[in-house]
């Protein structure tokens, strides 16, 4: 090429694209040492984003011609009481490190964040790793707020099990 940029495109994902995020999560997996906890399947990922009652949603990004995948967000909706409006939570968003420092992530969080707006929500959430310090620096850049009063807490296999047997009718 003559030095002319490949155009970043930020698009929906489609139902094809479940191989690759599932590759993809795969990638996120192993950078955050976690592979042992993912257990996603690509029957689940369709029926989840593309299932007669979506879950989450998901952007792809893509770079090149042919263009190739080089990213992704999945997001799904939230509520505030306080605010008595829709949000959204971020649960992922991930650049293939060949293409990380390259405007991809804020590109991607870019469209999520138009998303928000443009379906009346107020707030867009996500948590990161506390390691984690290429991401923590690339949202204190963004002028993201740093939450440390809020602590995410989580219930999962036999604990989530233990409380849901407390309401079961006896």
């Amino acid at each position: 090429m003559s030095g002319v940029a490949t155009p970043l495109v930020v698009r929906d994902a489609r139902a094809a694209d479940v191989p690759e995020l599932l590759a993809m999560f795969v990638e996120l997996a192993e950078y955050e040492d976690l592979l042992h906890e993912l257990r996603a399947t690509e029957k689940q990922l369709r029926e989840a984003l593309f299932g007669e009652h979506p879950a989450a949603e998901a952007l792809i990004a893509e770079l090149g011609k042919p263009p190739a995948v080089v990213g992704y967000a999945l997001y799904f909706p939230t509520f505030s009481s306080f605010l008595g409006s829709r949000g959204t939570w971020l649960e992922d968003l991930f650049v293939r490190s060949a293409h990380r420092r390259a405007g991809v992530g804020s590109a991607l969080l870019a469209a999520v964040a138009a998303r928000v707006r443009e379906r009346g929500g107020e707030r867009l959430e996500w948590a990161a790793l506390d390691w984690n310090e290429p991401a923590l620096h690339f949202y204190a850049q963004l002028r993201a707020q740093t939450m440390p009063e809020w602590i995410t807490h989580r219930l999962d296999g036999q604990q989530l099990d233990r409380l849901a047997d407390e309401h079961r009718p006896r």
